[in-house]
């Protein structure tokens, strides 16, 4: 009496595993057709941004162990430099946004470029990516778009950081 019952929840699962494989499918061609949609969706819960800034959506792909990554925020604007070490004044701000809990940076303005004052030798210069000097490790979280609002000439890069083995102190 076991085998038949067996067998039929067997088939059972089979024609649900079949359903649930044809809703998937459906649903990554209604993803893949409404993509923009989706984006859209996920960028509900942060403010539109406002006159002189544009917001920048970082989406960052599914990883296995999250904790052990970050990501580096990088604001900055390419420009003519010399042999100097350069950078730009700013505060990056952490920002949350109201009625969903989730964190947007915000950099008002982009500071006065500042330099070192070494004598280079004619020809030195270059175009170059010139940064503000804060640049925030934030956690990794591929479930959530990273938004950052920056003035409309700035540029936004990033870099992603993995922790190395965990050691012991002695």
């Amino acid at each position: 009496m076991k085998l038949p019952t067996l067998l039929a929840a067997g088939v059972a699962a089979l024609g649900l595993t079949a359903c649930a494989a044809a809703q998937a499918e459906g649903a990554m061609t209604q993803a893949g057709a409404a993509n923009g949609q989706a984006a859209s969706a996920d960028l509900k819960a942060f403010p539109a941004a406002t006159a002189g800034q544009t917001r920048h959506v970082i989406n960052l792909p599914a990883q296995s162990d999250e904790d052990g990554l970050k990501v580096e925020l990088i604001l900055g604007k390419t420009q003519t430099v010399d042999c100097n070490r350069q950078f730009f004044g700013g505060r990056l701000e952490t920002r949350t946004a109201e009625g969903w809990g989730y964190d947007y940076y915000v950099l008002p303005a982009l500071g006065n470029a500042a330099s070192t004052l070494m004598g280079c030798p004619p020809g030195s210069e270059r175009q170059s990516f010139v940064t503000t000097q804060e640049q925030p490790l934030i956690r990794y979280n591929s479930r959530l778009p990273v938004v950052v609002y920056a003035p409309s000439d700035v540029e936004v890069r990033y870099r992603i950081w993995r922790a190395g083995e965990t050691r012991t102190a002695r």
